[in-house]
């Protein structure tokens, strides 16, 4: 049983650039982790799962097997993911950090369009701008990459993949929300994914088992925890061109973490893009109503 909120409630918003806050700090986690990329991917899901379950039993949204007909939906859902996060955290050891994130969430502009698609409408002069503001800020912050291109190649080649993966994932996660509540949808698809990326990282004959389990548990409860509990809420609650542009606030927020803890360049450029993508969320927040069509509660 789930539905989408005409109204949400007045801490949604803040809920949303909250879980994007947390992701925006994996690629770090990722840095920081002793084992491989994939891996870390794992061990993501993996020592979030457990916790994920106690949340959703707290909170009453019980976890349950899901019916047939959902069962594809989540399915195709943990396939994007496993191999959205497989290239990702390969590519964010091979690029900068907000390079990683930038190219990580181009699939932002997929949601984004999806949305207006499930809409069945064109957009508004005000969606448009919005969605113009956001393009320019994103091809802002990544104007930094070119100088650098030969030797981050391709960590953005594997991200930019990884992009338009996690794009259909979101799409799936949208489907499954119309039937579904977020935890439990978050657990199912977490659960389908840890077989494909332990396979992968199996194949890949990378290091599994860690020494030192710091990062990996902050990695688990930030970005999986938190942000895509938070995420997963939010697709079911906003309009897709609302989520997918407030994806874009986690390159800027990398790019920050990767000047502070890297010394990695911040130029005035980054920063015109971060404030383009903050305007162009603000935009797209202005009282407007319509980009998703009513769905009925579904039981």
């Amino acid at each position: 049983m789930t539905r989408h909120a005409a109204q949400p409630h007045r801490l949604a918003f803040p809920a949303l650039l909250l879980g994007n806050v947390a992701l925006a700090f994996g690629p770090w986690m990722v840095r920081l982790a002793d084992v491989g990329p994939v891996a870390a991917g794992f061990w993501r899901l993996a020592l979030a799962l457990p916790l994920l379950w106690l949340v959703a039993k707290g909170v009453r949204q019980e976890p349950h097997w899901p019916g047939k007909n959902l069962v594809p939906i989540i399915l195709a859902a943990a396939i994007f993911y496993a191999l959205d996060l497989a290239s990702w955290n390969a590519g964010i050891r091979m690029t900068k950090l907000g390079n990683s994130t930038l190219f990580g969430n181009s699939g932002s502009f997929v949601f984004a369009i999806y949305g207006l698609w499930l809409a069945r409408r064109r957009p508004s002069l005000r969606q448009s701008g919005a969605l113009l503001l956001a393009a320019i800020g994103a091809a802002l912050l990544m104007e930094g990459s070119y100088e650098l291109s030969h030797r981050n190649f391709a960590g953005d080649l594997l991200t930019l993949v990884a992009g338009f993966l996690y794009g259909g994932y979101l799409v799936f996660i949208e489907r499954g929300r119309a039937s579904t509540q977020p935890l439990p949808l978050l657990i199912l698809s977490t659960a389908f994914s840890l077989p494909i990326l332990l396979a992968i990282s199996l194949g890949l004959g990378e290091q599994i088992w860690p020494h030192n389990w710091t990062p990996l548990i902050i990695f688990a409860i930030s970005s999986q925890l938190v942000g895509q509990s938070l995420l997963v809420y939010a697709i079911g609650t906003f309009p897709p061109l609302v989520v997918g542009l407030a994806l874009l606030t986690q390159p800027a927020i990398s790019a920050l973490i990767g000047w502070l803890a890297y010394r990695e360049r911040l130029s005035l450029t980054d920063l015109v893009g971060a404030v383009a993508i903050a305007a162009a969320l603000v935009l797209v927040r202005l009282p407007e109503r319509g980009l998703r069509p009513q769905v009925e509660a579904a039981s």
